[in-house]
């Protein structure tokens, strides 16, 4: 059964847990807060269900869903800073493509770029460095009644399937159409060239929120029997599939649920005049009469329009803002009017994150002296004529800074509670000890690290850069800490080519898959590149020293566990029948063999055996197929089938069935020896001799 508007898988939801969250959630949409925001539009097509929010808010917080395993989508956009990057920005050069210059953006750090095959490739700006964003991230708490988003709106109401170009959405589909941009984003989240195909193909093979600690509680319920991404998708849509469309249901589902509407203000407008302070009040009576309410709009209390404003921040050529989607020269220099709700949790503000503080926002809208500059290229003449004095800035601040701030936002509670990212735990992140040996050009190679080191990634990497080209690079190991920045390698993980002709311009990348075995968690291991560089010392330059603390993911150190079974040879009635099922499973192990539908042996293994046997005395009766199930701390599996085939014709049990088996026979039959009861009916009889002279021309 497929059903692309998720359906309710009773094992998940029937558990109360999950029940009580799923009731929470919902909520949200039907009108049940203390405020007075209408409920959030939910498109037919894409309906909320408990399993499909847990499915969305599992994929938003995954940095997995990143090809380099470092972003997710919660990493720009944290509750820490009320749905904004809680990280410290990075400068995107702007138009004129010189850093530290008045153009420049203060965006998000995304990922180091990389080519098709995800070989680290040099960028035009950023080097072998984190590319930045081009505009600040905005907020997703309360997008759901958006009915555009991006800064310039270009993702619309109408969400097309970007596999199949089928309108999935025709109306109402903002959150999805936004929601499949940044995992194909080659300065975000993703490779070059990545599709859809491989995005799913990933997501099959990794385990959910395998790379975050401190996973919320509806998550860790949904998790907690440890299933894969294609089971959490069967539990929202019906079946396993993994898909681009099913991907963005998801991810929108989870935010529709992402509704702030219990700040002081949603309380005074709801009677309770002591909810906001004197100066709130006095800040909020200024708000409207200034014309800031013009914008940011309180008709429904959503702080916001939805339209699109230049406010003459920037010269739009800088960034043309709406104009770029709609083509229309009228729309220059125009963004998206953003909600205030919780905007006092913020660090960045604007589209390109020139304002630190809410106060040099509101210096810049009274046009305090000192403030930042308006240009007036289609400024909305709105904006010019908003006018606060001191008393009045202060009031304004303190309503929106406080007045608009939902606690649950601030104290990070359900439903904006969030995980710890693998980016946010310094412990847990490679990082470089300097030291190294100069090569050619005097230049010292240098690491770029790519990867977080969770053990049983299969995707981690390490780049090189700064290195001689076309020279060959051996990336070696060692458990025990540099020596005079240089370690001595016990052994070497990989060897490869750099790019490029001349001194430093050597780049390459080494996929290291940190297989469950190979250290210990926790354990520290030491990295340095040995390049062969005729101008080096020895001809050899040596990059800088890595530390890689490597550690499990919240699934644990765990590998998929397998389990087979070989089909033995055709046996004779007398001999002792042994199944052996060979398994990677690990722990205390249980077992169960099974003879078609029905369990023969139910049992414990013994910790740390990789084998598990089935011994039976051979008789008609134990033919049959046969499979083990097994199971470990990391999971279970079931192997293949293996056919028992008894050979009861060969009566001798030589490995032939001949003259002499027929011999044998008729003496056993004549001596009415047990044996010689051929169909085990616990009698001898004639039929008993009549089956094996028929069994015997048959042979086996």
């Amino acid at each position: 059964m497929k059903l692309e508007t998720g359906s309710v898988d009773k094992g998940v939801v029937g558990m109360k847990r999950q029940a009580v969250l799923a009731a929470c959630a919902l909520s949200m949409t039907a009108g049940w807060a203390m405020a007075a925001l209408p409920p959030v539009p939910v498109p037919p097509a894409n309906p909320i269900t408990e399993p499909k929010r847990v499915l969305g808010k599992v994929l938003f917080w995954d940095e997995q869903l990143s090809t380099s395993n470092t972003v997710s989508c919660g990493t720009c956009h944290s509750f820490v800073r009320a749905g904004t990057d809680a990280r410290n920005p990075g400068r995107n050069p702007g138009a004129d493509g010189t850093l530290n210059t008045p153009d420049d953006m203060l965006g998000s750090l995304g990922i180091v770029r990389s080519d098709s095959s995800n070989d680290v490739e040099r960028d035009g700006v950023f080097g072998v460095l984190a590319q930045v964003t081009s505009r600040a991230a905005n907020t997703m708490i309360n997008s759901g009644y958006s009915p555009t988003l991006f800064w310039d709106g270009r993702a619309t109401n109408q969400f097309v399937d970007p596999e199949t170009g089928q309108v999935a959405i025709q109306q109402g589909g903002a959150l999805e159409s936004q929601a499949v941009q940044p995992i194909v984003n080659s300065v975000e989240m993703a490779h070059d060239g990545i599709d859809w195909a491989a995005i799913a193909a990933k997501l099959e093979l990794v385990r959910p929120l395998d790379l975050a600690t401190a996973i919320p509680a509806d998550v860790q319920t949904a998790l907690a029997d440890k299933p894969t991404y294609a089971e959490l998708f069967r539990r929202a849509f019906g079946d396993e599939a993994i898909t681009a469309r099913r991907i963005a249901f998801a991810l929108a589902t989870y935010q529709r649920t992402l509704i702030s509407d219990q700040t002081p203000f949603d309380s005074f407008r709801a009677g309770n005049t002591a909810a906001l302070t004197a100066q709130q009040q006095q800040g909020l009576t200024r708000f409207q009469q200034v014309g800031c309410a013009a914008c940011h709009s309180l008709a429904n209390d959503m702080t916001t329009d939805f339209s699109f404003r230049n406010i003459g921040l920037r010269p739009p050529a800088e960034d043309l803002g709406r104009q770029l989607v709609t083509g229309n020269p009228n729309d220059r220099g125009r963004f998206k009017v953003p909600t205030l709700r919780n905007v006092g949790l913020k660090q960045s503000f604007m589209h390109n994150g020139q304002f630190t503080t809410l106060q040099q926002v509101i210096d810049f809208y009274a046009r305090v002296p000192g403030a930042a500059p308006q240009f007036p290229d289609n400024q909305d003449p709105i904006v010019r004529g908003i006018g606060l004095n001191g008393p009045d800035r202060a009031a304004v601040d303190a309503f929106i800074r406080n007045g608009l701030t939902d606690q649950r936002v601030a104290n990070r509670t359900f439903p904006f509670d969030q995980p710890t990212l693998a980016g946010a735990r310094a412990a847990d992140r490679s990082s470089s000890l300097g030291g190294g040996v100069a090569g050619s050009g005097g230049i010292v190679p240098r690491s770029v690290l790519l990867s977080p080191p969770m053990l049983g990634s299969l995707d981690h990497r390490i780049g090189l850069d700064g290195a001689l080209g076309g020279a060959s690079a051996q990336l070696g190991i060692s458990l025990t800490p540099p020596v005079g920045g240089r370690i001595t390698p016990t052994s070497f993980v990989g060897t490869v080519t750099t790019e490029g002709t001349g001194n430093g311009v050597g780049l390459a990348t080494l996929h290291w898959p940190l297989n469950v075995g190979a250290f210990q968690p926790g354990q520290i291991v030491f990295a340095q590149w040995i390049v062969t560089d005729p101008a080096a010392p020895n001809g050899q330059a040596l990059s800088d020293v890595i530390r890689i603390p490597v550690f499990c993911g919240s699934y644990g150190c765990c590998v998929p566990v397998s389990a087979s079974v070989q089909n033995p040879a055709p046996l004779c009635k007398s001999a002792q029948i042994t199944l052996t099922c060979n398994h990677t499973a690990t722990g205390a192990v249980t077992y169960q063999w099974w003879k078609g539908n029905a369990i023969v042996v139910n049992g414990n293994g013994v910790s740390g055996a990789t084998t598990q046997t089935l011994s039976m005395s051979g008789s008609l009766s134990r033919e049959g197929a046969y499979h083990c199930v097994v199971t470990g701390v990391c999971g279970g599996a079931t192997s293949n089938t293996a056919s028992v085939v008894v050979c009861a014709t060969d009566f001798n049990c030589d490995g032939t069935v001949d003259f002499f088996d027929y011999l044998d026979f008729v003496a056993a039959f004549a001596g009415n020896v047990p044996g010689a009861d051929y169909n085990e009916d616990a009698v001898i009889d004639f039929f008993d001799y009549l089956d094996f002279v028929s069994g015997f021309s048959v042979g086996c």
